[in-house]
């Protein structure tokens, strides 16, 4: 898999969220943004609404809030 587009500066997330636990960024840049994209709850949104639209705090493991963002701010419904 290619590494997301957002890794090389476009995402906040670690400088803002996991600034000194390398352990934990290594974890989740290994699993979401150098595998699976499409399961990172900010490359959702972003895709979807646009990078601007993606929450500080919003974790890559948080999916669920991710598909709420989308819903209210886009108007878009998720099937369940």
């Amino acid at each position: 898999m290619a590494d997301c587009e957002l890794l090389g500066g476009g995402c906040t997330f670690f400088k803002e969220n996991v600034k000194g636990d390398m352990i934990l960024a290594e974890t989740y840049k290994r699993r979401y943004c150098k595998g699976f994209q499409a399961m990172c709850a900010r490359h959702m949104v972003y895709r979807v609404l646009g990078l601007d639209k993606v929450p500080s705090g919003l974790f890559p493991n948080h999916q669920d809030e991710a598909v709420a963002i989308i819903e209210k701010e886009g108007g878009l419904k998720f099937a369940a």
